[in-house]
């Protein structure tokens, strides 16, 4: 394990000069105190999990300290935020301070959220507050846990530094890690300005450091594009599936890797409601649970228009078609994985919609269905479960399909069906009403709780003694908070 001053810094998005970033050094924080940290992130560095609790390393992600191999910089891009092209935006409140690479080979961008104003910060204070870097620290390690592809989190930083939302709230830094912090709007940002060298060299440095096989290809960009195009179908497959909500699927939020990418007005299902808005600034819903589908599809399109100087726009529209079938395999097969099956039939899409329905005309809790589905043999299960619905009648009908379908699946060893349901329907999840308790025990100055609510939710299969109240159902309170973008 490294120390804290060990790390090996290979700044090759710097590199590329600055026409694709800016130079900006992190305005501290005041009074820094770890409010919480990610062991497992830390070990993508190498890193010692106990320099969590030395005092430099407080110091180095509150913009106090930095190391001298770090070269910090603030990206520039733009992108189409709720449909409508904003020309110009950027780290506004983020800075890449530099790329690490661990004994592994593993390149990781060590990016610093709420550290102060950039060229780009659009008269904002370039400030993140620390609900808002909570939440996304537990939301990036619960997706992780749940094997839903997703930017990590090294740790959160508090201070006593005052800033103002709607309210005085404090100011924190997240340090973010991922393997690169390009966006579809850093595409369309040089695309737009008509700056084709710029745009070259971004396509170029992407293809070789995070798509060097697509470079073997007759042609690298359209490969690169497919892949990209699959992995956004795999991940929206993935939210679907566990009932993760994004809440602003802006270009400028999607990243090019195809992994989940800036956590605002997230939230989990609790009740099934396909048409969900966790977002209270969404007036239109245009980013609802079941709109996420065909937004992932939309943003793919907005990308492909960015890339029309290295793609014809035949190939393109066809590798677009793409996505949506892969979207449906994806989805179908973690579901049938979440009902307990292990083979396939063609009437299973109709019987995962006919469940979801039910569910929706119930209000039954998504993700404690699926878990207690598998606590017992399908015709016991189904009878536990039956008086949370609506519709007994249209849920009987459902629970007989199920059983039979079941049945025919081959595998009637409950306890391997046991182990095997409870491996994917997760247990604990990350709800906001746990999250909201989380900041307000931290933001009175007692970290305890999302420590320990971190350490829940990075084992969610697995049942916790002593955990049995992050596993509830939430109170009705808890399932209506409004969450916004304000950060």
């Amino acid at each position: 394990m490294k120390a804290l001053d060990e790390l090996t810094f290979d700044n090759r998005f710097a590199r590329l000069g600055d026409a694709l970033s800016t130079h900006v050094l992190p305005e501290p924080i005041a009074e820094p105190c770890l409010v919480v940290a990610s062991p497992a992130a830390m070990a993508l560095l190498d890193l010692d999990p106990a320099v969590a609790e030395t005092p430099v390393f407080a110091e180095l992600f509150s913009g106090h300290k930095l190391w001298a191999e770090a070269e910090p910089r603030a990206m520039v891009y733009s992108g189409h935020q709720f449909g409508v092209y904003n020309p110009q935006l950027g780290d506004g409140r983020g800075l890449l301070l530099g790329e690490v690479y661990n004994e592994a080979g593993e390149h990781w961008d060590l990016h610093l959220k709420g550290a102060g104003q950039t060229p780009y910060s659009r008269m904002g204070d370039g400030r993140a507050v620390l609900r808002s870097s909570i939440r996304e620290f537990l939301a990036s390690e619960a997706l992780q846990a749940l094997g839903i592809p997703t930017t990590r989190a090294l740790c959160v930083i508090g201070s006593s530094t005052p800033v103002w939302r709607e309210k005085q709230e404090r100011a924190a830094m997240l340090l973010r890690l991922s393997p690169s912090h390009v966006r579809f709007g850093h595409f369309e940002y040089f695309y737009y300005t008509k700056r084709p060298e710029q745009q070259k060299a971004l396509g170029e440095h992407v293809l070789a450091m995070h798509f060097p096989k697509c470079l073997e290809q007759p042609e690298p960009y359209l490969a690169m594009f497919r892949e990209i195009v699959e992995r956004n179908a795999e991940l929206i497959a993935k939210w679907q599936a566990y009932g993760f909500c994004h809440g602003v699927m802006n270009t400028d939020n999607m990243s090019i890797l195809g992994i989940t990418f800036d956590f605002g007005p997230f939230a989990f299902l609790d009740d099934f409601d396909a048409h969900f808005i966790c977002n209270h600034s969404d007036d239109q819903g245009r980013y609802s649970f079941s709109n996420q589908v065909p937004i992932g599809q939309w943003n793919l399109s907005a990308l492909a228009q960015a890339l029309t100087p290295f793609i014809s726009v035949e190939a393109l529209r066809e590798t677009l078609g793409l996505y949506f079938p892969l979207y449906q395999a994806h989805y179908l097969d973690l579901m049938r994985r979440r009902l307990g099956l292990t083979t396939g039939e063609d009437d299973d899409q109709t019987l995962v919609e006919n469940l979801l329905q039910l569910m929706q005309n119930a209000g039954v809790d998504y993700s404690l269905f699926f878990r207690r589905l598998g606590d017992h043999a399908p015709e016991l299960a189904v009878t536990r479960l039956r008086d949370d619905f609506v519709d007994i009648k249209g849920f009987d009908a459902w629970a007989e399909r199920y059983c039979a379908r079941a049945a025919r699946d081959g595998d009637n060893d409950q306890a391997r069906r046991r182990i095997r349901m409870h491996a994917v329907n997760p247990l604990y999840i990350l709800r906001n009403y746990l999250a909201q308790k989380a900041i307000d025990a931290a933001q009175s100055g007692d970290y305890a709780e999302v420590r320990r609510l971190h350490a829940v939710l990075s084992d969610p299969f697995t049942e916790q003694p002593g955990m049995e109240r992050y596993a509830e159902r939430p109170p009705e309170w808890g399932k209506h908070l409004e969450i916004s973008c304000s950060s």
